[in-house]
């Protein structure tokens, strides 16, 4: 009877990991999702991520402010970020890919210089308080985790039961038709792909101050690109995209456990792989599945 309390109480423990670890894959992928429904892909959301994952911490260390100031400067940012994104993709019809790539890329390099310049290292920043939270069987579980459920809920009622969602997934589809029946495209794919941005700098903010507690160099680890599989995975409808996040969530809430229980032995840079290979295979599931995309999914609206 013992073993079973263990047992019990180990995927217990392993369950409530494994919801903390899906909120910044999940608010990402719910952001996505909305813009992509839009037409506008970005593949920048890693680098969002670990922008406003370093302004969160560094706005919170510099003014004391705490940690809320934290998420307003991430989502802040993020959004700021994504409407940038937009208006290069819809008005000056910039490649949606390479766009998104120049986003990856000067962030990583960014946040590392910045890291240097306000803390004299190239690794990490000093650690943070995280949001007060509730516990449960042990474990600490930030008010981020429902309010991410409740996005997921939110985003897809708006989609699917509102005018407004109907007319941004009409952009998506058809622009030419949309913007027949009095659409305006340009607005909505811009506030779609800003609002993707927001919930990514958001996830970035909960990645750097609730889930670790520090800003660490590379500290997404992919977790965008994860995102980027779960929107597929999910068959862009944000309702399938939380089980999506919560099977991600599950596969790097395992390996953590795992490595624990190894205690750093050979086997745990093995271990490390699990998120990524749960990756690989939600692709293969995708690609076996060939769920419908947005028709207009990445292409640039050009009026005639």
């Amino acid at each position: 009877m013992a073993l079973v309390e263990v047992v019990l109480e180990d995927l217990t423990s392993l369950a409530l990991l494994a919801a903390s670890a899906m909120v910044p894959i999940t608010l990402a992928s719910i952001g996505e999702i909305a813009s992509e429904r839009a037409g506008i892909v970005n593949i920048g959301l890693e680098g969002i991520m670990l922008a406003s994952a370093w302004a969160a911490v560094a706005v919170y260390i510099l003014t004391g402010w705490g940690p809320l100031a934290g998420y307003l400067l991430g989502a802040l940012l993020g959004l700021s970020i994504g409407v940038l994104h937009g208006v290069v993709s819809v008005y000056l019809k910039g490649d949606q890919i390479v766009t998104g790539v120049g986003l990856n890329i000067f962030s990583a390099g960014a946040t590392v210089v910045g890291t240097y310049m306000l803390w004299g290292t190239f690794s990490n920043s000093p650690p943070v308080e995280p949001m007060p939270g509730f516990v449960i069987a042990g474990v600490r579980i930030s008010p981020m985790v429902p309010l991410s459920l409740a996005a997921g809920v939110i985003v897809w009622l708006f989609l699917y039961r509102t005018i407004a969602g109907l007319r941004l997934r009409s952009c998506g589809e058809d622009p030419r038709s949309a913007e027949a029946m009095g659409v305006n495209v340009a607005l909505y794919q811009v506030a779609a792909a800003g609002f993707a941005g927001l919930m990514a700098g958001l996830a970035g903010a909960y990645l750097s101050i609730d889930y670790q507690g520090v800003f660490a160099k590379n500290m997404t680890a992919g977790r965008g690109f994860i995102a980027l599989a779960n929107v597929a995975f999910s068959g862009w409808n944000p309702l399938a995209a939380l089980l999506g996040g919560y099977v991600f969530g599950f596969s790097e809430a395992l390996a953590i456990y795992l490595n624990i229980s190894l205690e750093a032995t050979a086997a745990s840079n093995l271990v490390n792989t699990i998120p990524y290979i749960a990756t690989l295979a939600a692709v293969t599931l995708v690609a076996l599945r060939k769920p419908r995309m947005p028709a207009w999914l990445g292409r640039p609206y050009i009026k005639e």
